[in-house]
């Protein structure tokens, strides 16, 4: 199974892909940033986020996307064009594959660490260990993703607990299917 992992940003957006073989290991298929220019206008930037997004949707054909939750106390500026670009990474991921989950930065490290409060170095060091990575993975941001997806592939049979659905969180709604349907039906 294939899945991508995302550290939503509005200035970095990170990316990491991986497979999880039949064995249960994992590999690292691959990961990066996509950035965008601070000079440019927010729409400008969402659109370069959907198109670098879609890019990547496109190349791995990801059966699962795995999303960090937003997290963030102190600058609520940055705060809401983070929220905004993490609605853009969460659209174009439900149109493009359907299957969509998050996960709490607590949850990632909770599930790589078996501790929830690991520091940046613990999660690079763990990452680069369980993907046989020669380097740590650099820049943070694509390490922080290949962390989302390795949470995301060692707790997959528990993703019914944290599948993006509808407002009511029930259980097998984040499906394309569901989301055609909706689309017939209100349209």
């Amino acid at each position: 199974m294939i899945i991508l992992g995302i550290d939503p940003g509005i200035a970095t957006m990170g990316y990491g892909v991986v497979e999880k073989l039949q064995n249960g290991n994992t590999v690292a298929l691959d990961y990066g940033v996509v950035v965008t220019p601070k000079d440019e206008s927010l729409p400008v930037r969402l659109a370069m986020l959907e198109e670098g997004l879609s890019r990547i949707l496109n190349k791995y054909s990801p059966q699962e996307v795995a999303v960090e939750e937003l997290f963030f106390t102190k600058n609520i500026t940055t705060g809401i064009a983070v929220a905004q670009a993490r609605g853009v990474i969460l659209l174009t991921c439900t149109k493009q594959c359907g299957r969509l989950f998050e996960y709490t930065p607590m949850q990632i490290k909770q599930a790589l660490t078996g501790y929830g409060r690991a520091d940046k170095q613990q999660m690079q060091h763990v990452v680069a260990s369980i993907l046989r990575l020669k380097n740590l993975p650099k820049p943070d941001d694509a390490a922080d993703a290949l962390a989302v997806a390795l949470c995301h592939a060692h707790t997959a049979r528990f993703g019914g607990m944290f599948a993006v659905e509808n407002m009511t969180r029930r259980k097998g709604k984040n499906t394309a299917a569901a989301i055609s349907s909706f689309n017939k039906e209100n349209l």
